[in-house]
């Protein structure tokens, strides 16, 4: 059973620092349009707590692979990471248009961002059918997790950007690069 203790490591980066950018706002910062056509910062935390559905997908209808457990993960690095790339979300996980609470959206996070780390000592390399992207395939549940990394990370730069505008200051963003895969 391949289970790279990086990708655990990884999440766990990602993850925190995502909730150490959520947590320090407002309310009303949270909920704080920055510019015309953009998501608020909590409209971020909500589409990726409903991203982080996913996890779900990792407890049925799972299949054996017959292929390497992490073949698609460089795919899908060079895609999320490719911020020249707009992409657009799909609409069960859009996030909601109306004002977020700060508290439950932390704790909503923080619940789904604990039920990954339950499978740190699961098979990372079944696949998992319950949920299948139309231009990847079935993923294992190794790259579900590096799924959720990079789409965190592309998201943690647009959350950085969010604030830098809503506080007026800039900030130093994070680079996509530096995974230990």
């Amino acid at each position: 059973m391949d289970k790279p203790a990086d990708v655990f490591k990884e999440f766990g980066e990602i993850t925190t620092k995502l909730v150490s950018l959520l947590s320090p706002l407002t309310t009303a910062m949270l909920n704080q349009i920055p510019f015309k056509g953009s998501w608020t910062a909590g409209q971020v935390g909500d589409h990726l707590y409903k991203s982080y559905g996913v996890v779900d997908v990792f407890e049925s209808n799972l299949k054996n692979t017959i292929r390497k457990p992490d073949q698609k993960v460089w795919e899908i690095k060079n895609t999320f990471l490719d911020f020249t790339i707009k992409m657009e979300s799909p609409g069960h996980i859009l996030p909601q248009k109306r004002p977020l609470q700060k508290k439950a959206l932390i704790e909503g996070l923080e619940g789904r961002i604990s039920k990954f780390l339950t499978y740190e000592d699961q098979d990372l390399n079944v696949e998992c059918m319950d949920f299948i992207i139309p231009e990847y395939g079935a993923f294992t549940r190794l790259e579900w997790m590096w799924f959720t990394i990079f789409h965190t990370h592309r998201h943690i730069y647009q959350l950085e950007k969010i604030i830098s505008i809503i506080n007026g200051k800039s900030m130093t963003f994070s680079q996509p690069y530096g995974f230990n895969i």
